[in-house]
């Protein structure tokens, strides 16, 4: 299995985060995916290789023009007004307000950022862009008749939606991994997200289409960010009615319930017939990650990469969360070895 990474990844890289209600260390950090890298030379899961130069295309399949060009050129209105400084939003606008645009960089940010988890920095879309360029390449290994492929992307990507960015993700890079494989001739993808967090991002992209199955294990929103989306209920609409599944699960969760979980998500990708998977893969889930509230163990998360290993498709693991820094590298590269041994 080949592993996609830029070292672009670096460009976005703060210090400090807004973290219920203070100001903490940041979690998401660049030595994130650095340690993922160290630990998958180590497994000797296969070559790692640098990212082709894609267009916007594949982005603007996924997510609406404005948002992009947003993201693309916003800094420059921001560092001319504020300065050189991380920028956050001053302001969110009010339900039932008119949305109409201002000339304010500030006011603009809270249009389209959900939270303060994800400053836009001088190199973010810089970032953001080589971590799509990351799950394309991925992407297109399989197209070219690989079983498998992992984009180690950072940012993560699972959060950002059609028109909107947070929780440390600007483009969502497995939405457009998946939009990508339909483009290229997959009649059915779809979208396994074992991240702790929902994928809400993931969600709001594919919600109304029936081509695109979306499933999710998380912590219950009644309880965990991103809240207010990921509930059980939420099946699809329109076109996509019962193609997105929530299995939302309580704080405390372990591998008991949150693999009883993993078995329903496994069997409805199999009624579903996908001929490409893509997995999100987080792996915060794991016990002992500082911001999360399940249990899971190390030896687990071998067991998930065996599960969907099972399942004899091409798949495509796109990197998300995961913070518990020493374990990290190691939770990952066992799901990795998991699947190839499966």
């Amino acid at each position: 299995m080949k592993t996609v990474f830029s070292e672009l990844h670096a460009l976005q890289s703060v210090e400090t985060e807004f973290y219920r209600g203070k100001w903490v260390d940041a979690f998401e950090i660049p030595r994130r995916a650095e340690l993922v890298l160290d630990a998958v030379r180590r497994a000797g899961l296969g070559p790692v290789i640098a990212p082709g130069c894609f267009d916007l295309a594949p982005v603007l399949a996924v997510h609406d023009a404005g948002f992009v060009r947003f993201l693309e050129t916003f800094r420059d209105g921001w560092v001319n007004e504020v300065g050189d400084i991380p920028a956050y939003p001053n302001i969110w606008p009010p339900r039932r307000t008119r949305m109409i645009p201002t000339v304010r960089p500030g006011a603009e940010l809270g249009r389209y950022a959900v939270d303060m988890s994800s400053p836009i920095l001088q190199g973010t879309w810089a970032a953001a862009r080589a971590a799509v360029d990351c799950a394309l390449t991925a992407a297109g290994l399989i197209e070219g008749g690989e079983n498998a492929g992992f984009a180690l992307c950072r940012p993560p990507g699972h959060h950002a939606g059609r028109d909107y960015f947070g929780g440390y993700c600007f483009l969502n890079n497995a939405a457009v991994a998946a939009q990508w494989f339909r483009d290229a001739g997959a009649g059915r993808v779809a979208v396994l997200d074992v991240d702790y967090h929902h994928g809400n991002g993931t969600q709001d992209i594919f919600y109304d289409r029936g081509d695109v199955l979306t499933v999710s294990i998380h912590a219950d929103p009644i309880q965990e960010y991103p809240y207010y989306i990921g509930f059980a209920d939420e099946r699809g609409e329109g076109d996509g009615l019962g193609a997105n599944l929530n299995l939302p699960l309580p704080w405390g969760s372990d591998f008991s319930a949150w693999g009883g979980a993993m078995e329903q998500a496994l069997l409805r990708i199999r009624a579903f017939a996908p001929e490409r998977l893509v997995v999100s893969l987080g792996v915060d889930a794991f016990e002992g990650d500082p911001i999360s509230r399940f249990r899971l163990q190390g030896a687990d998360f071998a067991e998930i990469g065996r599960r969907i290993g099972r399942l004899g498709l091409p798949t495509l693991f796109v990197m998300e969360g995961g913070y518990a820094i020493a374990a990290i590298g190691d939770n990952v590269a066992s799901v990795l070895k998991g699947f190839q041994l499966a």
